[in-house]
C-alpha cells in the first residue's frame, strides 16, 4: 500500500498558494508530516481527503485514482479532522451505531461487534453511555479514532490531532495511534515536534506548500551530528548571537538566562559546548533554510 502524490497545487481564491506543486510518496506505517501553522497542511490533508479539489496534480492510492473514483476512495479512509462536531444528546455507543449504519454496516450484530472493538482499542468502552459532547478533549479525540476505525481503513489521516490536549491526554492519544498505525497507513499532521519524534517511523517537513525535506527521524539527527553547539547567554546577548551565529532556538534556564542551541559545521568560538542533535533541531534548521532561500 502506498500514497503518490504528484504535483499538486492549490491556490485559493483570496491568492494564497496553499500547496505548492508538492511530490510525496508515503508507505505502510506512521507518516509525520510536520510544519507551522499556515504551512499547508491542512490544506494537503483536506485534499488527500477529497474534500477539495487541486488545481492540478495526482494522487493514487493502493490502485486507487483518489480523484478520479473518490467514492472508492472514502471507502478505505478514515480522516479525523482538526475540529469535529457531535450530537450532544448521545452516547458514544449511540453515535458510533449512527456512524456505521451510515458506513453501509446494515446488520446490527455486526455493528455492535466492530463497535465494541473500535471503543476498547480507544479506552473508551467504560464511559460508551456517557454523551460525548461531555467528554473532555483527549477523549472526544479518542472518539474520533474511534469514529474513523469504523469501515477498518486503510489510509488514516489525523490533523492536528494533540493541539490543545494536557500531557496525560496527549500521552494516552498517541497510544491508541501507536496501536492503530500498525498495519495501516497513517499520515499525522502536526505542528509539535515531540509528537514526530515519538510516534513516526517516517516524517516531511512542510512549508510554504512544499516539502522542505523527506526523511526518517533518526537519518535526520544523524546527518547533523557534531554540528549542534550550545551556550548559555544572558537575555540581553540574544540579539547579537543571532546576528553572529546560525541560532536555532534559545531557551530560558531557571536564573533567566538563556541556552542557544546553534547549527555550525565547526565550533563557532571557544565558549560553545557541542550538543546531541534533536529532531527540534532539524526543525528549525529546515525552516531558517527556507526563510533564507526566499528573502534572497
Amino acid at each position: 500500500m502506498r500514497l503518490v502524490v504528484e504535483n499538486l497545487a492549490k491556490t485559493y481564491k483570496n491568492g494564497v498558494k496553499a500547496i505548492d506543486h508538492l511530490n510525496l510518496s508515503i508507505g505502510t506505517g506512521m507518516f509525520g508530516l510536520l510544519g507551522p501553522n499556515g504551512a499547508g497542511k491542512s490544506s494537503l490533508m483536506r485534499t488527500i481527503a477529497t474534500l477539495q479539489s487541486p488545481d492540478t496534480g495526482s494522487i493514487t492510492f493502493d490502485g486507487i485514482d483518489v480523484l478520479k473514483d473518490p467514492m472508492s476512495f472514502r471507502k478505505v479512509l478514515g480522516y479525523l479532522p482538526q475540529s469535529f462536531g457531535v450530537y450532544p444528546k448521545m452516547s458514544a455507543e449511540d453515535l458510533l451505531d449512527y456512524f456505521a449504519t451510515l458506513k453501509g454496516v446494515s446488520s446490527k450484530s455486526d455493528r455492535n461487534k466492530i463497535i465494541t472493538n473500535v471503543l476498547e482499542i480507544t479506552n473508551l468502552y467504560d464511559v460508551r453511555k456517557k454523551h460525548v459532547a461531555g467528554y473532555s478533549g483527549g477523549m472526544k479525540q479518542r472518539f474520533g479514532i474511534a469514529q474513523l476505525l469504523l469501515n477498518n481503513p486503510k489510509l488514516i489521516i489525523v490533523d492536528e490531532p494533540t493541539a490543545g490536549l494536557d500531557p496525560a491526554e496527549r500521552h494516552r492519544f498517541l497510544n491508541v495511534l501507536r496501536e492503530v498505525g500498525t498495519n495501516s497507513t497513517v499520515i499525522f499532521s502536526t505542528h509539535i515536534v515531540d509528537d514526530v519524534k515519538e510516534l513516526c517511523n517516517e516524517m516531511a517537513i512542510l512549508n510554504g506548500g512544499r516539502i522542505l525535506k523527506h526523511t526518517t527521524p533518526e537519518e535526520s539527527t544523524k546527518e547533523i551530528e557534531g554540528r549542534i553547539w550550545t551556550k548559555i547567554v544572558n537575555r540581553d546577548d540574544l540579539e547579537k548571537h543571532e546576528s553572529m551565529f546560525n541560532v536555532l532556538s534559545a531557551n530560558y534556564n531557571q536564573d533567566n538566562t538563556l541556552n542557544i542551541r546553534v547549527f555550525s559545521d565547526e565550533k563557532p568560538n571557544e565558549e560553545f559546548v557541542n550538543a546531541a542533535p534533536q529532531l527540534d533541531d532539524v526543525y528549525f534548521i529546515a525552516l531558517k533554510k527556507d526563510e533564507s532561500v526566499k528573502s534572497a
